[in-house]
């Protein structure tokens, strides 16, 4: 090839590789363009129903929202019960999850081809791409109709189930990153195999495994479906684990199917934006202080 030949055939890569970068970009740009949609519009509807009785005060009943919104006044009460309710069945959900999904992520990461692994490993995908409707049908015949009553621990419980495969998932992609010289230096130093688990190779992972953890949290806060079937709601606030309990997920269900309630839709869904987005922010966090070098 000629020099000339070699010449025009830099510039015409120069001008693909230019072309497909802006290319790129202008897609990027259109993917931001729903989200930043999105947020902008719940922010501006939902910001005027926020203040200190929004997060105090319980879910206000149909007459005094009525008489509210025809005196041009803010609706009286807020979300109080959804924001306990979120937090207990999440905390229920943590508890039984994080156990089980870390101790399931070790091990299919330490026996990556034995059968069983194999086995534990196609269920746990299997159950992540389960519809929550699906989950919510399957515990409710487990715990509500044996113990006759939908409760905040049923409604834990189906955030626990499907908590558990992000866990296990994000655990054994997370030991699988670690160099195999930390667990040979472990055993060659004379500790024991749980104890090279348990204070080397989980202390190490530590932001990948947490990371996971706040994702999958992040991941079921906004499930809606299976907490109707088990959880049922609640227009109180309720500390109870074995009554019905409300979520700020069901709260909007709810508000959508009352006309003078629908105004506190936005002011909801505002709340469960900025509690979910500084779950994320933290987990970006964790992952850039902790990250597997």
């Amino acid at each position: 090839m000629t020099k000339k030949g070699k010449i025009k055939g830099l510039r015409k890569r120069k001008v693909v590789d230019k072309g497909l970068f802006v290319i790129v970009c202008i897609m990027s740009a259109l993917t931001a363009v729903p989200l930043i949609a999105i947020l902008t519009k719940v922010l501006i509807k939902g910001i005027g129903q926020i203040n200190w009785s929004f997060f105090t005060k319980s879910t206000p009943n149909t007459l005094d929202a009525m008489l509210a919104i025809q005196a041009g006044n803010k609706i009286p009460g807020g979300i109080a019960n959804g924001i306990v309710g979120t937090l207990i069945m999440v905390i229920i959900a943590s508890i039984i999850s994080i156990p089980i999904g870390i101790l399931c992520g070790i091990y299919l990461s330490e026996k990556k081809q034995k059968k069983f692994a194999n086995i534990i490993r196609f269920l746990s995908d299997l159950l992540q791409g389960t519809p929550s409707i699906v989950i919510g049908i399957i515990i409710y015949l487990w715990i509500v109709v044996p113990t006759k009553s939908y409760s905040a621990l049923a409604g834990g419980i189906s955030l626990a189930v499907m908590m558990i495969p992000l866990i296990i998932r994000s655990t054994e992609e997370t030991l699988n990153m670690l160099p195999s010289s930390l667990k040979e230096a472990g055993l060659a130093l004379g500790a024991s195999y749980t104890t090279t688990i348990s204070k080397i190779l989980l202390p190490s992972g530590f932001g990948g495994i947490f990371t996971g953890i706040l994702l999958a949290v992040s991941r079921v806060i906004g499930e809606t479906a299976p907490l109707m079937l088990t959880a049922l709601g609640s227009t109180m606030i309720s500390w109870s684990l074995t009554k019905p309990s409300s979520s700020v997920s069901l709260l909007i269900w709810e508000f959508y199917n009352d006309p003078n309630l629908q105004n506190m839709i936005w002011s909801a869904s505002l709340f469960l934006l900025i509690f979910v987005l500084s779950l994320n922010l933290i987990a970006k966090r964790i992952t850039k202080k902790w990250r597997i070098s």
